[in-house]
Order: structure tokens, then sequence, then C-alpha cells
């Protein structure tokens, strides 16, 4: 657990230094048809969506579950499907209007699931 916000903001960025410098390996490791650099800026696009997270528990719980994620990327533990889907996909709906929602009867977007991972 970080002691301060300060700390927590260092462990974040040794973390996301250690996807960068871990993007080439991750290519050759699962034979990506994608070049170090789009691998980075995706990881950059997932540090990025969590920018406003302030909460210190959620930000210990993130740094967890990403160091965790890192390791198990690094020892071959997932397949090349998995790092295709999980780190370079986008989980981001695209927008839709007031009328787009109506018209589909839901709004899905009101509603997440418990497993989502968003706090």
């Amino acid at each position: 657990m970080s002691s301060s916000s300060e700390e927590a903001r260092r462990r974040v960025i040794d973390l996301y230094r250690g996807w960068v410098r871990a993007a080439p390996e991750i290519v050759s490791l699962y034979a990506i048809p994608v070049t170090p650099a789009y691998v980075r800026h995706c990881i950059r696009q997932k540090f990025e969506a969590n920018r406003h997270v302030t909460d210190p528990r959620a930000i210990e719980v993130l740094i967890h579950k990403n160091r965790q994620d890192l390791q198990e990327t690094l020892n071959c533990w997932k397949q090349t499907d998995h790092v295709m889907g999980i780190l370079l996909k986008a989980n981001e709906r695209p927008q839709r209007t007031f009328l787009q929602r109506f018209f589909e009867g839901r709004d899905e977007d009101a509603v997440r699931p418990a497993a989502s991972g968003v706090v």
C-alpha cells in the first residue's frame, strides 16, 4: 500500500515504464503482427483511461492487477488472442445519441456489469 499519493504516482509510473520496456519482448514472444510502437501506444491508452481515478484503494487495486497482468504476459501464460484482444482492443463503445439509445429500447451505458473493473 502506498503511503502517499506521490508514492502511488511513482509506482504507477514505474509500472508504465515496465510495460513500455516489455513491448518489444511481448511482440516477439507472441508473434503479434504489430509493431512495438503500436503496443506502446495501446499501453498508453490503457493507462490514460484510468487517469481520473483518485481513490487510493482503487489505485492500489489497479496497480496490483496491472502488475499481475504484466507478469502473466511476460511469463507466456496468455494466448496470442488474449494479448491481441485485451491489450490492443479498445473497450469503449462509440458515442450514441439519445435517440439511438431510445430506439434500441435499453440504455446499456447506465448499467455496467459487476465485473467490469470500473470503480
